[in-house]
């Protein structure tokens, strides 16, 4: 049973919820132990792990969202729930997103998957028969639901399934919604453009005519990065065509193991009409929980002075439930 979400009368707005629980809540989080491990591509990844209540504790892989990193608030929430219930933890940072640039002429994106495989079969192969399971907030919750439904039932025995909080399951309409008209729009957009744009000029330092750099730098909107950059990195044709084969939307009917997805009805990032409830409903692996309040990987209740993080206590304790 999933307890209602309540928020607190001062956080009741969606952009409130947004901005306090990203930016204003308190930082505890795990003692984090920091892997570099080495691709077959010649690059590499940089997980940071936390223990469990023992040496076969089930692990739970995290991926974070657009721009994050395992020191997003959210993430280090979740993780802290999840080792109060004994499990031990694995965050992976994306490519570009460990605190130093990759290698290669790519780096991550909304519907790359590839990663989050070689980090569940490695864990898998470090200890087989230890439970795993995977989640995600936003983006890379958006790389847990379609790696799921793209894997079906070729997966290890030992993956039990995942949550997802705030995924933008349709990525040409969040990505309108997001570019769209607003003072808040442009504020999360341009918050995230600054630290892309920083990004994608190391990248083209690094690897120069794999992009058009000063097209890049003058770049205000995601559909305008994700053409210049993302699409032409990542082997896709067009903005269009990215947003058409990496929205994990279309892939949740191949989703064959338990996966729980928490969305806000008020998201100011992911618009109500773009959430896959039809099919969510006709999968039964699947269960989507769509409250009325909670903004974008928000979902603050308690009060503003003693926060309380409704979606993580949520999510971990319905992870914990798949491997008890």
């Amino acid at each position: 049973m999933i307890p209602a979400f309540e928020p607190p009368r001062l956080l009741r707005q969606a952009d409130a919820q947004t901005i306090y629980a990203n930016l204003w809540r308190p930082r505890p989080g795990p003692a984090w132990r920091r892997e570099r491990w080495e691709l077959g591509d010649g690059d590499y990844l940089d997980l940071d792990r936390c223990e469990g209540a023992g040496p076969g504790a089930p692990v739970a892989v995290l991926c974070h969202g657009l721009e994050g990193s395992s020191r997003a608030p959210y993430l280090r929430g979740l993780a802290r729930a999840l080792q109060a219930r004994g499990l031990a933890v694995a965050a992976l940072n994306f490519r570009t997103c460990g605190g130093a640039i990759n290698r290669l002429a790519r780096t991550y994106h909304s519907g790359e998957t590839g990663d989050l495989g070689e980090v569940v079969a490695r864990l898998v192969a470090e200890r087989p028969g230890r439970k795993v399971v995977v989640a995600g907030f936003s983006l890379g919750g958006n790389v847990v639901s379609k790696w799921l439904g793209e894997r079906g039932d070729d997966l290890p025995a030992e993956v039990r399934g995942g949550a997802v909080i705030s995924v933008p399951f349709d990525l040409a309409a969040c990505g309108r919604r997001i570019d769209g008209p607003g003072l808040f729009c442009w504020l999360y957009r341009e918050r995230f453009m600054r630290r892309l744009r920083r990004k994608a000029a190391a990248k083209a330092r690094q690897h120069p005519g794999r992009f058009d750099a000063a097209a890049v730098a003058r770049a205000t909107t995601f559909g305008e990065f994700d053409e210049l950059v993302t699409a032409p990195l990542h082997g896709f044709a067009s903005r269009d065509d990215y947003y058409a084969r990496a929205s994990a939307g279309q892939y949740l009917a191949g989703v064959r193991r338990p996966l729980l997805a928490l969305a806000s009805a008020d998201d100011p990032m992911v618009p109500e009409d773009s959430l896959p409830r039809e099919a969510a409903a006709a999968n039964p692996a699947v269960r989507l929980v769509v409250t009325a309040r909670g903004g974008h990987t928000g979902f603050v209740d308690g009060t503003p002075w003693r926060p309380g993080f409704w979606a993580e206590r949520v999510a971990a304790g319905y992870l914990a439930s798949l491997v008890g």
